[in-house]
């Protein structure tokens, strides 16, 4: 069978997708000039030049970056080089994507929706806030605490984390715990205070930013 459109990039979100689809794709190397409909999985500062080498028949994945002639598909997950279940994954829509590519990425679970070219730098950074800072957060408090010599027994945090993501997504918003939440404040001022710069800070920013 004749793949039905080429990858072009071999990062964690090309390999993941082309294992996934299978012999329905080719993957290749992001130098590689592919015939037909070419799905680009490069990094965004590489899209444009990309996208000038296959004008009228490709499709990027970037989130922020908006090219007016260039429809885009961004699949809102954390790729990391292999197939997973994304079912219920959102993927967002921007121009006119080919129905074999919207296809190819509802069989894997994903659901698209349109998504506006001026919404796209808010939606990508909130993207980062609930993923790449979140991992940032998690890794400074477990590097906080080895500093000071805590060793965590067991999962370490893993279990915290795994809590208050089952709580966000059965509850909402009444899912998040905490001394903010409580308005403790002497135990806000404790913790705050037994902080570095700049966690301090960023404690206590993410502490308020809904209030």
């Amino acid at each position: 069978m004749a793949a039905a459109f080429t990858i072009l990039g071999r990062g964690r979100a090309g390999r993941a997708l082309a294992e996934a689809w299978g012999d329905r794709v080719t993957l290749a190397e992001s130098s590689a000039k592919p015939e037909g409909l070419v799905l680009l999985a490069v990094p965004d500062d590489a899209v444009p030049a990309h996208a000038a080498d296959f004008p009228g028949r490709c499709v990027h994945m970037s989130g922020s970056l908006h090219l007016p002639k260039v429809p885009c598909a961004h699949p809102l997950t954390s790729f990391d080089g292999c197939a997973r279940d994304w079912t219920g994954t959102p993927l967002a829509l921007t121009g006119p994507v080919p129905e074999t590519l919207r296809t190819a990425f509802t069989s894997l679970g994903f659901l698209p929706f349109e998504l506006a070219p001026e919404a796209k730098p808010l939606y990508h950074a909130a993207a980062v806030l609930a993923c790449g800072h979140a991992a940032t957060l998690w890794l400074g408090a477990e590097a906080l605490l080895r500093a000071r010599g805590v060793a965590l027994p067991g999962r370490g945090l893993l279990p915290l984390a795994e809590a208050t993501l089952r709580n966000l997504a059965e509850l909402g918003a009444a899912g998040r715990t905490g001394p903010f939440v409580r308005g403790d404040g002497a135990t806000i001022a404790r913790d705050a205070q037994a902080l570095p710069d700049p966690w301090r800070q960023i404690f206590m920013d993410l502490g308020q930013a809904l209030d």
